[in-house]
């Protein structure tokens, strides 16, 4: 889904970019350009990148990239 349509960024995008240790939503704007022009997508960025850095995410995401046993 698109959260940002003036940089036309995705909310995979904002969790790709969680993944690779962005943590905040200023590095999330330098890196993506989120909330850059008219602002609408900040609040849905932050909360895609909140959801993100949360423990159970991440656990549940470093539990689904382990090969299968």
């Amino acid at each position: 889904m698109y959260v940002c349509l003036c940089q036309g960024v995705t909310d995979r995008a904002i969790r790709e970019a969680a993944e690779n240790g962005v943590t905040s939503m200023r590095e999330l704007g330098m890196e993506l350009g989120v909330a850059r022009q008219c602002g609408r997508c900040a609040r849905m960025a932050r909360d895609i990148l909140d959801e993100c850095t949360t423990p159970d995410y991440v656990a549940l995401a470093d539990m689904l990239a382990q090969p299968a046993a």
